[in-house]
């Protein structure tokens, strides 16, 4: 049985969240509270599997309890938040700060989208709850060696992600220096006002440039290009060595946007063998057609470790399927992608760049 407390400071969203939830087989809602102080009290008393956490709430906020919870007793959680700029940027530092997953929320729209945002609640609870506590202290998990490859080698880079994978994107791209050759596109599963906020903090963070991808946008070598959420992202050669992007709703039929699959089959096409794919922690099996058309083209795949994964699914489905050369943690990761820079050698990571 899955046990959930839920935090929200509306009377109705309480309401409407807990009554999702409690028509679920294995599912029981155990507490519900107003506020970020009784949700420190809630779970320090029921220690839940899984607490939804809104952001914006009255007396203590949802940034504020994340810290006291993470700090005193950690807690797999689901930040509930606005649909809007300000609630995207609070989402990522929520992340960043330890949280499992976001989940948009808009209030104003919940009797049109109800299906939908059911959905959505469900399947995230479970997926957190399903991988614990895992991946918070990625640092700190010893794994087996690094594969080192040349500089030169690849062309491009593509990295796939969902449940879990902000601050898995942070440890890896933090760790490209300056100057850094290659061009990276991120497919993170997310709503789009998430992923430019996504791109703006990391664009802040890192020691190369991220930007948040448009339709047509040019991808240039030394960048990451972040996609936009809900739509995919379609890999286009423009001549030698130079790519475009195309961003859309297609195919017809995608479950998740972007699609780490449609984004490692278009590299298999536009870019073939000189390719490295990442697939890093989510639910699902999103990444693993993709990630088989790829290495058929002579690309390499990474996979995250289970060890350090928020969730599974993603990774494991690439791993089982023997399309991974190797399974890293995200310090891993970031070395091995680091290690085809010229003169990259194996020393610490340089400073972030400045402005």
């Amino acid at each position: 049985m899955i046990r959930v407390v839920c935090v929200d400071d509306s009377a109705f969203m309480r309401k409407a969240i807990s009554g999702m939830l409690e028509k679920e087989p294995g599912i029981a809602v155990v507490a519900t509270g107003k506020n970020g102080r009784e949700a420190i009290e809630l779970v320090k008393i029921h220690r839940p599997d899984v607490l939804t956490l809104d952001i914006e709430m009255p007396e203590m906020d949802g940034l504020t309890a994340l810290r006291r919870i993470m700090a005193e007793c950690p807690t797999s959680v689901l930040m509930l938040s606005s649909l809007t700029t300000e609630g995207s940027r609070a989402a990522i530092m929520a992340l960043d700060l330890g949280a499992a997953d976001c989940l948009a929320k808009d209030q104003s729209q919940l009797s049109l989208s109800i299906g939908n945002l059911r959905d959505e609640l469900v399947s995230r609870v479970r997926a957190i709850a399903s991988g614990g506590r895992r991946g918070r202290f990625h640092d700190t998990v010893s794994l087996p060696g690094t594969p080192v490859f040349r500089p030169g080698q690849f062309d491009m880079i593509c990295i796939g992600s969902s449940t879990g994978g902000p601050p898995v994107l942070e440890t890896v791209l933090t760790a490209l220096p300056p100057g850094f050759p290659i061009p990276v596109v991120v497919a993170q599963h997310m709503p789009e006002v998430f992923t430019r906020s996504m791109a703006e903090r990391l664009d802040e963070m890192c020691n190369v440039p991220v930007v948040h991808l448009s339709d047509g946008a040019p991808i240039e070598a030394g960048k990451v290009h972040i996609a936009p959420g809900g739509k995919n992202a379609h890999l286009r050669r423009a001549g030698p060595r130079r790519w475009t992007v195309a961003c859309n709703r297609d195919p017809a039929g995608t479950l998740y946007f972007p699609s780490v699959d449609v984004l490692l089959a278009s590299a298999a096409t536009e870019v073939g063998g000189r390719t490295l794919a990442v697939v890093a922690t989510g639910m699902g099996e999103d990444g693993v057609k993709g990630a088989a058309k790829l290495v058929a083209a002579g690309g390499t795949i990474l996979a995250q470790s289970e060890e350090t994964c928020v969730v599974f699914g993603m990774p494991k489905a690439v791993t089982q399927a023997a399309l991974s050369i190797a399974s890293l943690s995200p310090k891993q990761i970031g070395e091995a992608l680091r290690s085809v820079a010229p003169g990259a050698g194996a020393g610490p990571i340089p400073a972030r760049r400045a402005g």
